[in-house]
């Protein structure tokens, strides 16, 4: 019988070995960690489901949320109406609906401006430091000495129309200081790091700097600030459009509704009318919420959670 080297067997093994180790990446240990979370994957589970409703209104309702119909006001619900009618006799059911595709494009729109414009500023603050960060800080703390809900209304009273783009806009001009005070303090414990030092010795320039060394390593704070942005973003509509400052009639929000309602003998009488939208507020905020405090657990290097 003819043996064979076992040296050949160990080296094949030995190869294997090393070609079978994988490291394992920040992302997938932050992603491994959000998973473990159960409340933060409901709360995933729960706002995609919104979401997707929102999405397929067309397919859930053929009624109108603009057009009125004096014959229908403040019907009760029926096989035609499930959640009855308003007081200018138009559909709850697709109120609704519509209405969360207006309050979810306000909270993201405006999430977005705020990244665009506080990512900029806190970077340009952070990295270069000097004049510029102190420029930068003094328009920053000049903003945050305006009261934010008295300058959102100052500017919608001012405006003699108010769109959805308008609004996005207003909201993202006055809300971005908080989060270029946190992108500038997270760079400024990254710009003498070792890794940016060989960066700028090797003579990287500063926006591959910045988008490839800096951005990485803050992801996590913009991540989870951005999702709870988001959900105060959607509440701030829904409060602005309740006392007449947000998003006017008849583009129908959630806030809208609940403003719509607000008679003592519809809130008695017909809480099909303003319960709907008020707990669709709560449950999509709330499950932003927890998205984001699981996002901040999983980017945590300090996380008690282990992976």
């Amino acid at each position: 019988m003819e043996l064979k080297p076992q040296g050949n067997i160990d080296g094949n093994s030995a190869v294997g070995v090393k070609k079978g180790v994988r490291g394992t990446s920040p992302s997938q240990i932050a992603l491994r960690r959000f998973l473990k979370n159960k409340l933060a994957v409901v709360s995933v589970v729960v706002l995609i489901v919104i979401i997707s409703a929102v999405i397929c209104a067309p397919f859930l309702t053929d009624h109108s949320p603009t057009k009125t119909n004096l014959m229908l006001i403040e019907r009760p619900p029926s096989d035609d109406h499930p959640l009855g009618t308003d007081s200018s006799g138009r559909d709850n059911l697709s109120r609704l609906l519509y209405g969360g595709r207006v309050s979810l494009i306000v909270g993201f729109s405006a999430m977005f401006f705020t990244l665009i414009i506080g990512v900029t500023l806190g970077s340009l603050a952070g990295y270069y430091g000097g004049k510029v960060d102190a420029i930068i800080m003094r328009l920053t703390d000049l903003m945050l000495m305006l009261p934010f809900l008295v300058l959102c209304l100052t500017i919608v009273a001012i405006l003699e129309k108010v769109t959805i783009g308008i609004f996005v806009a207003i909201i993202a001009l006055t809300s971005w200081p908080n989060l270029t005070r946190i992108i500038r303090g997270a760079y400024l414990k990254l710009r003498e790091q070792e890794f940016i030092q060989g960066a700028k010795a090797i003579g990287a320039s500063d926006l591959r700097i910045i988008l490839k060394h800096f951005m990485p390593n803050a992801i996590g704070p913009i991540v989870v600030n951005a999702t709870l942005m988001m959900a105060t973003y959607i509440i701030i509509e829904s409060a602005l459009s309740f006392i007449g400052f947000g998003i006017p009639q008849p583009t129908p929000t959630w806030g809208n509704m609940i403003s719509e309602a607000q008679s003592i003998r519809v809130l008695r009488n017909s809480p099909e009318a303003w319960l709907p939208p008020g707990l669709a507020i709560l449950v999509t905020v709330l499950c932003i919420n927890f998205i984001g405090d699981g996002l901040r657990d999983a980017f945590d290097p300090k996380s008690s959670r282990r992976s």
